[in-house]
């Protein structure tokens, strides 16, 4: 089984700067992706930003780019998301979602328990 758990959310104000983390641990053989999705009260879970394999390459919704990074440390399993600038609209609660192998070579996808994030202006 594999399980996520995710930190660093809390309250920031506008323009300032929160990092998340997630960090995926079990029976993993390999971790593809990693991403970070929201979802704001009354609206449709979207992607934020995910992160390939061997971290070359980023996908970022356009909302937040130029103001949030994605990285990932692979000896870890763990996945961060490095917000800055940040806007009373990126209130949400986000979460981490992996896709992989398990020890099985079977496929995997994990989502984490979501961490709330609140931007007051």
């Amino acid at each position: 089984q594999v399980q996520l758990v995710e930190s660093g959310g809390g309250l920031a104000q506008a323009g300032g700067s929160l990092r998340l983390s997630c960090a995926a641990s079990g029976s993993i053989f390999s971790i593809n992706s990693m991403g970070w999705y929201r979802q704001a009260p009354g609206k449709q879970r979207e992607l934020v930003a995910a992160i390939s394999s061997g971290g070359s390459s980023t996908n970022y919704a356009d909302s937040v780019k130029g103001r949030f990074t994605i990285s990932r440390d692979n000896a870890k399993n763990t996945v961060y998301l490095q917000m800055n600038s940040l806007k009373p609209e990126d209130t949400a609660v986000y979460y981490c979602n992996i896709w992989g192998y398990n020890d099985y070579k079977k496929y995997l996808e994990v989502w984490g328990q979501g961490t709330l994030v609140t931007v007051s202006s």
